[in-house]
């Protein structure tokens, strides 16, 4: 399944390829800006849990979800996977799961959000609209998840993090 979750999150809707004809959404966070480090209270050593997400560009989904991951020279893994957020949804509190969302697993197996430790690494928090919500139950496996929003995203938006503080 390793060798799946790679290969998903690596493709070009979930990973850093082109998009095709998506649209674009808008990510920010009260804490970082696009391109600077995690702050460490985000790590595995700050124990805050999730940073706070902002969005905007999810006109026409009928549902959001959100991918967390690495995508460096060393490793790659998913730190947190988050779907069927209501698509008036605009934002994600620290630590928090939007009311009625669903979790699936990392690629630990846990499910929820499994903070980052690779100090030097790059941390992609991709929003994705999606055109339905997923028929997927709370912790679902992580390679069913990737595939089913990347079947049915119609925009996304990333904020990444180079490194941690």
């Amino acid at each position: 399944m390793t060798a799946v979750t790679l290969a998903a999150s690596g493709c070009g809707i979930l990973g850093g390829g082109p998009s095709g004809n998506l649209d674009v959404i808008s990510v920010s966070s009260p804490r970082f800006r696009d391109g600077t480090p995690l702050p460490h209270v985000y790590s595995c050593k700050g124990g805050l849990g999730n940073p706070p997400l902002r969005w905007s560009g999810t006109t026409g989904a009928k549902s959001v979800a959100i991918v967390v991951d690495d995508n460096n020279a060393r490793s790659s893994a998913v730190h947190w996977v988050v779907f069927n957020i209501d698509p008036n949804t605009t934002e994600l509190g620290e630590n928090g799961v939007p009311r009625g969302a669903k979790q699936g697993e990392g690629s630990n197996g846990k499910v929820g959000y499994t903070a980052p430790c690779q100090a030097d690494g790059s941390y992609r928090f991709t929003v994705y609209a999606l055109n339905t919500e997923l028929d997927l139950k709370q912790g679902a496996p992580l390679a069913e998840t990737l595939e089913d929003i990347a079947d049915h995203t119609i925009a996304r938006g990333r904020l990444t993090a180079d490194n941690i503080e």
